[in-house]
């Protein structure tokens, strides 16, 4: 059947539209990474990522933002077990438990679809009311609560794909063979294990890269906290109030900041879709 010329007008039309767009988004992509590299290179040095700023994280000329790297290192990894111990029973409970097509499960669901959606700054708001009505102040425990809250979405919502993916004969043949739920959960697990590092990776990347909900909870401060209830410093923060600084030496730490930041990012989103794209299911 032959194309008429206004309908092969029209493709190519479509076609360069497609192609311009794709290419505004590398370019917007190119241009972010070409400047944080570019800057923060020529900043970074040992002493950024061994030593505690100098002087105050505002003004001060020497360290580095050590502080901010261990921070972030408490938080997130807090933040990640807490978040994996909370989410994989409740993803075993809707796809186990609840029957399919359940209206428990439904609403479950979207509940979680739009907790995933809720922008951090709402949880870190959210995150500092409960603190002012427990009586706690800025501190590594806040934000380790307030992220967790941010990422239990992104991991049951991330899971839950995974096991509504998982062959429904494989469970009532288990249950057949005489196998109880929790014998069952075993098999299930196994073979969702790598939804669930994608699940992992994801939420981290999310988690490290916040700035919104730990401005309120976690503080800042330029030593490493020893104690729960102590302010924590994360990389986010260190590029936010650092880049406002009048002095060059601390604009120079904050893309030094930002460049680390990236680099985690990057590695973290690559890896996930190694993962998905090397376990996937459907893959051809």
């Amino acid at each position: 059947m032959r194309i008429s010329k206004s309908k092969k007008i029209s493709e190519e039309i479509a076609k360069v539209c497609m192609c311009l767009a794709m290419l505004i988004v590398f370019g917007f992509v190119f241009s972010v990474l070409w400047t944080i590299f570019s800057k923060g290179m020529k900043a970074m040095s040992w002493d950024m990522v061994s030593k505690l700023p100098g002087g105050g994280f505002y003004i001060g000329k020497e360290g580095g933002f050590l502080n901010a790297i261990v921070g972030s290192l408490y938080i997130v990894g807090a933040s990640t077990l807490i978040g994996l111990l909370i989410s994989i029973p409740v993803v075993f409970f809707l796809n186990v438990y609840l029957k399919k097509g359940s209206k428990v499960a439904y609403l479950a669901r979207l509940a979680f679809d739009v907790l995933f959606g809720v922008p951090s700054i709402v949880y870190g708001a959210f995150g500092f009311t409960i603190m002012i009505f427990f009586g706690l102040r800025t501190s590594l425990l806040g934000g380790i609560i307030v992220i967790t809250l941010l990422i239990i979405p992104i991991f049951i919502r991330t899971m839950d794909e995974a096991t509504r993916n998982f062959p429904r004969d494989i469970l009532d043949a288990s249950f057949a063979l005489g196998a109880t739920r929790l014998e069952t959960l075993k098999v299930v697990l196994r073979q969702i294990a790598p939804g669930i590092a994608t699940a992992t990776l994801l939420s981290v990347g999310r988690a490290i890269g916040d700035a919104a909900s730990v401005m309120f909870t976690a503080g800042y401060t330029d030593s490493i906290p020893t104690s729960l209830s102590q302010p924590a410093a994360t990389l986010p923060l260190a590029v936010f109030f650092q880049l406002q600084s009048p002095i060059p030496e601390v604009v120079d730490r904050a893309y030094a900041a930002a460049l680390v930041l990236t680099v985690i990012v990057l590695a973290l989103s690559i890896t996930g879709r190694f993962i998905t794209n090397r376990f996937s299911k459907n893959k051809v």
